[in-house]
Formats: structure tokens, sequence, C-alpha cells
């Protein structure tokens, strides 16, 4: 008997509640009623600028590029499919960090929000809501941390990777409000996106492939 039949699935809520969380600030951001937060925490953070720190910033956000990205979605891509070989997992994985990405694409055009133009230590162009840094750093290490957790035995091996995928996914939204390139709800707003979308991919994964 299966004790866990008819019980909500937990991944599920977090998808619905990260869903909410996004339509609340990108209503709070289409309103322009969230710029008394954005401008909070921008002045917290920007007001730490030193030059090694922004050094290290920029590094941070170097990591969490298309050119980063890639190069980390093309070497856990061959993982999985020369080593590891598993087919199920090799698409799930490209669903979850391709759709992220054409997510943002979609939400940046139809929101249009204009980057901050005020202290800005890097140029850079396009739509400001949601970050598409923080989009793909949470879809890229979520969906590498939920397929390489079940081949990693040892406990604290698991707590590590678990550890390294959040703290750097935080210091990359970080380092993009730091540089002065996007606001905290842009980042905040990102990880909610794309929570929602990996919840719904890993639901989706254990389905067909009958993971409990």
């Amino acid at each position: 008997m299966n004790l866990r039949r008819g019980r909500p699935d937990k991944l599920v809520i977090i998808s619905i509640i990260s869903g909410v969380i996004f339509i609340m600030i990108m209503l709070l951001v289409i309103t322009n009623n969230i710029a008394w937060f954005d401008d909070a925490i921008i002045s917290l953070v920007q007001g730490l600028e030193n030059d090694r720190l922004t050094s290290f910033m920029k590094f941070l956000s170097f990591i969490g590029s298309s050119l980063m990205s890639v190069m980390i979605f093309v070497l856990v891509f061959l993982f999985l499919m020369i080593v590891l070989k598993h087919r199920r997992e090799l698409i799930m994985f490209l669903v979850t960090v391709g759709g992220s990405e054409l997510w943002n694409l979609i939400l940046k055009n139809i929101i249009q929000r204009a980057r901050p133009n005020t202290h800005r230590l890097v140029e850079i162009t396009g739509f400001s809501f949601p970050s598409g840094h923080s989009m793909a750093a949470f879809a890229l290490y979520g969906a590498i941390t939920f397929l390489l957790w079940r081949h990693i035995p040892q406990y604290a091996g698991r707590i590590a990777m678990i550890t390294a995928g959040i703290a750097l996914t935080l210091l990359i939204g970080i380092s993009r409000i730091y540089l002065g390139v996007h606001y905290p709800s842009d980042v905040i707003g990102g990880y909610a996106a794309s929570a929602t979308w990996l919840m719904i991919c890993i639901v989706c994964f254990r389905k067909w492939s009958f993971v409990k």
C-alpha cells in the first residue's frame, strides 16, 4: 500500500508557491511599487564597494555569464550522455536549462523593464526583469544537484554539492546587484521563476521515470 497516495507532492507545492511569488513581484515591478525595496537593497550592497570586492563580483558575474553557462552545460551534457548513459536524465537536463533560458527571453520581452542607470560598474544591454543570470544559475545548478544526487553515495559529498550550488547561485545574483546591472527584484524574480520551472521539470521527470 502506498501511504503517499493522495498526498500533495511537496515539489508541486513549492512550484506553486514560487509561481505566486514571481507573479507578485512581477505585478509590483509593473506597477512600480517595489522601488523602495530595490533602493534599500542596492544601497546596502553597493555600500560595500571596494576594488577587491569589485574584481570578485566581476568574476562571479562572468561565472554566471552565457559563455560559462554553455561550457558547464556541455560538460554535464557529455557526462550524462557518455559516462552515465542516462537518456532520461539527459532530456530532463536539456528541458530544464533550455526551458529556463526560453522563459527568460519571453518574460523580458513581455515586461520590458529598463536596467538601473545609476552607478553601473559594467555596461550591458537588454531588458532587466527577470535576471537572466539568476534564472540560468538556479536552473543549471539546481538540475545538476538533482541529477547527480543519487550518484554521490557519501552524505558529506551531497551536502557539499548542495551548499556549493546554493552559495554560487546566490553570489551570482548578488554580483548583478553590486555591479549595477540588475535591481534586487530582478534577481529574486529570476530565482522564483526558475524555481517554478525547475520543480515542474523534476515532478515530470519523476512521474516519467517512476522515481519516488
